[in-house]
């Protein structure tokens, strides 16, 4: 279904006043054009009070940046460069960082980055050869840029991958670190949890063992609901367009994973979602 309007879901109202909802993590400039100002209009009414709009590359992240000012307050966009796609030429990538320098102050985050996990597994299975090298150095070119500005920064790190970033952060003693959906082996998640890195989980928790499974194991100081819309999903989301609102029933199921009162959790999900991103800053 395309229109937003037509999108049901079934959540239910606490007793208690419930905290608003904060999307970590989401690609709004991605949405159809005629789409984006009747999402972005539809929150108010959803109790969701803010979305981190991450970047794909530098069109991207000034797309996010005319959102941001069209709706203050509610769009808090990260600028980056996604991984799962050819790397551009280094004069490109030149652009972007001046351009991240220059806009630095209204940027919440650096993201989205990290490293081409899927597309390198995708080329290997075709027996195509995948060099790895130029994007771990542009994952260390954000990683510095995300310290000397104090800016967290949003992964897509998974399985092995994740290891890479995790080595590429203690080198540089970036802390602030958010991997989204993130999928890894229990060693790395403890490395993960023991560096106060953050996780966040989108609808398939409702749906995913994995997921599940390490909802139930990293520590809630940490965590965050995302819907990396428009991403579509299975399970009760099917044929449904993501909306930030899916938030409500991440929420409703790691509650009921960790068998922990709902409004806690919300309550829970949106402190930590705005000590991370320093939300009050803005």
């Amino acid at each position: 279904m395309n229109d937003l309007k037509n999108m049901k879901l079934d959540v239910r109202t606490p007793s208690a006043a419930p905290a608003p909802l904060i999307d970590a993590h989401i690609h709004v400039d991605s949405y159809p054009p005629e789409q984006q100002e009747l999402l972005l209009a539809s929150l108010a009414d959803s109790s969701v009070e803010a979305v981190i709009a991450v970047s794909m590359h530098l069109a991207s992240s000034r797309a996010n940046l005319r959102l941001s000012e069209r709706f203050p307050g509610l769009v808090r966009p990260a600028f980056g460069f996604h991984p799962e796609q050819p790397l551009p030429s280094q004069a490109e990538l030149d652009l972007l960082f001046d351009w991240m320098d220059k806009h630095v102050e209204h940027m919440v985050a650096v993201g989205e980055v990290g490293l081409p996990y899927y597309n390198r597994l995708e080329a290997l299975e075709r027996g195509v050869s995948f060099d790895l090298a130029p994007y771990i150095e542009l994952l260390e070119r954000f990683v510095r840029f995300a310290g000397k500005h104090n800016k967290p920064i949003v992964l897509h790190a998974v399985y092995e991958d994740a290891d890479i970033a995790c080595d590429l952060l203690e080198r540089h003693g970036v802390t602030q670190a958010h991997f989204h959906w993130f999928k890894g082996s229990a060693a790395t998640t403890e490395r993960m949890a023991r560096n106060d890195y953050y996780v966040s989980f989108t609808p398939d928790l409702l749906y995913e063992d994995e997921i599940r499974s390490l909802a139930t194991r990293y520590p809630s100081g940490q965590v965050m609901a995302e819907t990396d819309g428009p991403w579509p999903f299975e399970g009760p989301f099917a044929e449904q367009q993501t909306h930030p609102r899916m938030t409500a029933e991440v929420i409703r199921a790691y509650s009921r994973l960790t068998g922990q009162d709902e409004t806690a959790v919300r309550q829970l999900f949106y402190d930590n979602t705005k000590r991370f991103y320093a939300l009050s800053a803005f």
